[in-house]
């Protein structure tokens, strides 16, 4: 059978390496498009049977060009907003991502900026530390997790809301669970969101969230830029200059908030959480092993739609 990788922004070549390894041990075919139009997308999708993607969109034009062959999609990482899965559904085509591979290089990320933000950027004045301030944590799957671990390093005290998961398991891990969203903004120093971009969470954190925060609040996000309501977050930090905000996803208005509120917020120039050679490496041979198991025996663990 036929597996492709497609992928705009490439996996690393170790990772590469690694998954035709993967592949080939299997027996199956291997195509690798990196770097490709659209319309190399839609020609190497003929005859595919498994297809690999990090953050490439996946629509249900790119599903017909593999006429009918298409079997399992799976995204290289733990979000999978960029695949149509309604369409996918449709199709009996099982989508899956590879929860956990990036989870400890996002959560890494998350740290670097909220050091660099309580130091000001590094610009040689006073700054804060985190030992004894407050976190709270938006959503407690592997990210979450990793993130909790890592603040408890830092001697920090941990909430965290997610009303999927037990308050058994985050007390478990010394974090106190939240269930009330505006008490998590308002009871922390630091919020850092790990929510996904759904009909529920899209433009969910603004104005009245933010506004919420103790003096000197920073708002953290490695989650999806849509979840933001920009011109809510905008007027809260026009009222209040004490606040700030820092993202590895570029908001839209991004040029407005950094002339407006110069180094009280910080953009990563693309969506780095998972820009790690480890995290590249291991999504990338988790996403070839699921692939296979899928085509070899149906097997279905991390699948995310259905039909």
């Amino acid at each position: 059978m036929k597996i492709l990788v497609f992928t705009e922004k490439p996996f690393a070549p170790a990772a590469v390496k690694a998954i035709e390894q993967t592949v080939n041990a299997s027996g199956n075919d291997l195509e690798v498009v990196e770097g490709g139009t659209r319309e190399d997308f839609l020609a190497a999708m003929a005859g595919t049977n498994g297809l690999i993607v990090r953050s490439d969109k996946v629509d249900a034009a790119i599903m017909d060009a593999a006429k009918g062959d298409l079997k399992v999609i799976v995204r290289a990482g733990a979000g999978y907003d960029n695949i149509d899965l309604e369409a996918a559904s449709e199709r009996k085509i099982c989508v899956m991502n590879t929860p956990g591979q990036n989870s400890n290089a996002v959560a890494e990320l998350v740290f670097g900026m909220i050091v660099m933000m309580c130091r000001n950027q590094y610009n040689g004045k006073s700054g804060t530390e985190l030992r004894g301030k407050s976190l709270g944590i938006y959503a407690y799957g592997q990210v979450g997790r990793n993130v909790a671990r890592i603040a408890k390093g830092f001697d920090m005290k941990i909430e965290a809301l997610d009303k999927f998961v037990d308050d058994v398991v985050m007390e478990a891990d010394g974090v106190k669970p939240i269930h009330d969203v505006d008490r998590l903004f308002s009871e922390n120093d630091f919020v850092s969101l790990h929510i996904p971009a759904t009909a529920e969470t899209r433009g969910s954190i603004g104005y009245d969230l933010v506004m919420k925060m103790p003096k000197n609040g920073v708002l953290i996000n490695t989650a999806r830029k849509e979840v933001i309501d920009e011109a809510g977050l905008i007027k809260a930090l026009e009222e209040r200059p004490d606040l700030r905000y820092v993202s590895d996803i570029k908001p839209d208005n991004a040029e407005e908030f950094e002339k407006k509120f110069a180094t009280r917020v910080f953009f990563t120039p693309k969506k780095m959480g998972a820009q790690t050679a480890e995290a590249n490496f291991n999504a990338g041979v988790a996403a070839a092993e699921q692939v296979i198991a899928y085509l070899k025996d149906g097997w279905d663990k991390y699948q995310v739609n259905k039909f």
